[in-house]
């Protein structure tokens, strides 16, 4: 198993993220709020967790350790592969989910793409044991706000970090700032993902 990669960032795309070690090029997948931390040119070091396929090889990076292990755990719930497992710590931080699923927070499930109510009452009592209990000092409602403001501040900086100029970001980010609130109004963190694609799309169509 791959535990971790370590080496500078030699290219950057919506959903990968390229480390040189030792003279080759590693791909990793990762979600965007790893992507956004990480600038081509400069020191990395990325967990990894290497999913085999009997037609493919596909390492997943993660900015620590505690998000791989998440990562992996998820996979042990029946219906979860390594892109919805992804997919949910796009949306959560690893201690969120385990609030969400502590708590049996239904709509907090719901929030991920590609789970809906019925695939997120499972998960609640599929991981209900496996999670564990927040690991953070404060957990609560205002770190789940706390980080659902800070959605496109998120995203600018992923689009920065795939070369984009800061004022097309800028525009990129007001072009789905309409999405992103009307989650925020439902109650939902914003889909950060599904914003980049949005963005990328607006800025393909302007160029």
């Amino acid at each position: 198993m791959i535990a971790f990669v370590s080496g500078p960032v030699a290219a950057l795309a919506p959903t990968t993220a390229v480390i040189e070690v030792g003279g080759i090029g590693m791909a990793v997948q990762c979600a965007p709020g790893t992507l956004a931390a990480l600038r081509v040119g400069q020191e990395a070091r990325l967990a990894t967790s290497l999913v085999v396929r009997e037609d493919s090889l596909t390492l997943y990076g993660f900015a620590d350790d505690d998000e791989r292990q998440v990562f992996e755990l998820l996979q042990t719930a029946s219906g979860v592969g390594p892109r919805l497992a992804q997919a949910m710590l796009a949306v959560h931080s690893p201690d969120a989910l385990r609030l969400a699923v502590s708590t049996g927070d239904e709509k907090a499930l719901t929030a991920v793409p590609g789970i809906g109510k019925k695939g997120a009452q499972k998960l609640l009592l599929e991981l209900r044991d496996r999670l564990g209990a927040p690991r953070g000092a404060t957990v609560g409602r205002q770190a789940g706000a706390a980080a659902a403001a800070s959605w496109s501040d998120q995203l600018h900086a992923a689009l920065i970090g795939l070369g984009y100029a800061g004022r097309e970001a800028e525009e990129a980010v007001a072009q789905v700032t309409p999405e992103a609130e009307a989650a925020l109004a439902a109650g939902s963190r914003p889909p950060v993902p599904q914003l980049l694609r949005a963005a990328l799309q607006s800025l393909n169509r302007t160029r």
